[in-house]
């Protein structure tokens, strides 16, 4: 799947698992029954990445880096025999830019922080977690990098991303922030 992609420079859906496991390995029993895979359930909600980087150094290895672009909504999802999942999906349109309110500067602050901090200790731009532009004055942009960042558990994660106000995005974020002593109240 990903070598087509590539190949015709579209891009793929990638949604959090909620049931089933990554890696799909027939049991003993199940290989002769005709549902060979576990079954498997998946958020509503992903993200559609582009491929950024591709290389296949050797036959059955791919070295694939990727950006997140815009995300959409699972209509219908059909997994075919081979244990590829096809999907209709609804683009969700991009949050609306919204500045942000001066209670929530500190978020921003912190974020410019870590920014820096990486680019001061070596990190090669292009493998940094995010490209410019940075867009710290926005409050969808601030709380999207902070949801990539952050060691949050994935289900928290998604509930951060599906939510379709920026705004309290933000104010969630500032929440987690704070409850971790990475901004002060």
């Amino acid at each position: 799947m990903i070598g087509k992609c590539h190949k015709a420079g579209a891009p793929f859906g990638v949604v959090a698992l909620t049931k089933g496991g990554e890696v799909q390995k027939p049991g003993a029993a199940a290989a002769q029954a005709a549902e060979v895979f576990a079954p498997e359930a998946f958020e509503t909600i992903g993200t559609l990445a582009a491929i950024t980087e591709y290389a296949a150094p050797q036959p059955g290895f791919m070295v694939v880096r990727c950006s997140g672009t815009q995300r959409f909504r699972i209509e219908r999802q059909e997994r075919l025999s081979y244990g590829l999942w096809i999907a209709d999906v609804t683009r969700i349109s991009d949050d609306t830019p919204l500045a942000i309110p001066p209670d929530l500067k500190p978020v921003a602050d912190a974020l410019d922080k870590v920014i820096i901090s990486l680019a001061s200790r070596g990190v090669p731009r292009d493998q940094l977690p995010f490209q410019p532009p940075h867009h710290l004055d926005d409050c969808a942009w601030v709380a999207n990098r902070w949801c990539e960042l952050l060691p949050l558990p994935p289900a928290q994660k998604q509930q951060l991303m599906a939510l379709d106000n920026p705004l309290l995005r933000l104010e969630l974020v500032n929440d987690v922030l704070l409850r971790a002593g990475i901004v002060k109240g």
